[in-house]
C-alpha cells in the first residue's frame, strides 16, 4: 500500500530512492529547484545532464543523485502555462506519470515530487496540485506494489495547504 505525504523542506535534503526535478528541456540546471538539485547534487550531474541531450515536455530522464541523499534523480520539464489551451494539462500529467515509470524502472520504492511548473512557468497551484495528485493515484492505482511513499514536497505554504488535503489520510 503507497502512502501518500506532503511536506514542506527543502527537496535536496530529503532521503528518498528518487527525488523528481523540474526541469527545463535543457536539463542543464535553472532556477528554482532545477538550480538547487544541480547545485546540491554537484557538477557531476552537469555531466550526467550533457550526456543525455535534453529532454521533451511532458518526458523524463534519469541521473544519479551524486551528492544528494537519493539514489536517482528524474529531470522532468514540465509545460508554460499558456492559458491551458494548448495541451497543458496532458502534459503536465505525463511529467508525473513518465517520472513514476522510470522510478519503477529502477526499483525506487519512494519518490519525492516538488511542484511541477508553478514557478517561472506559471501553472495555476490549485490546478497543478490536483493534475499532479490524480496522475499520481492512477499510476499507483495501476500498479499496487510499485512504491512504499509518494512525497509532494512542497516549498511554499499555500502549496502544503493544498497537497495536504489531497493527500490527508489518502493510500493506494
Amino acid at each position: 500500500m503507497t502512502r501518500f505525504i506532503a511536506l514542506q523542506t527543502d527537496i535536496t535534503t530529503l532521503k528518498a530512492d528518487a527525488v523528481v526535478n523540474a526541469a527545463n528541456r535543457t536539463l542543464l540546471g535553472g532556477g528554482g529547484v532545477d538550480g538547487a538539485i544541480h547545485r546540491a547534487a554537484g557538477p557531476r550531474l552537469l555531466e550526467a545532464c550533457r550526456a543525455l541531450g535534453g529532454c521533451e515536455t511532458g518526458q523524463a530522464k534519469i541521473t544519479p543523485a551524486f551528492n544528494l541523499p537519493a539514489k536517482w534523480i528524474i529531470h522532468t520539464p514540465g509545460p508554460v502555462w499558456r492559458g491551458g489551451t494548448r495541451g497543458e494539462e496532458k502534459l503536465l500529467a505525463a511529467c508525473y506519470t513518465h517520472s513514476l515509470e522510470l522510478a519503477r524502472e529502477k526499483g525506487a520504492r519512494t519518490v519525492a515530487f516538488p511542484c511541477i511548473s508553478t514557478g517561472v512557468y506559471g501553472y495555476p497551484r490549485a490546478q497543478a496540485a490536483q493534475t499532479a495528485f490524480a496522475s499520481v493515484r492512477n499510476f499507483v492505482g495501476a500498479h499496487p506494489d510499485a512504491f512504499d511513499i509518494i512525497y509532494f514536497v512542497c516549498f511554499l505554504p499555500e502549496d502544503l495547504a493544498l497537497y495536504q488535503k489531497l493527500t490527508e489520510s489518502k493510500t493506494c
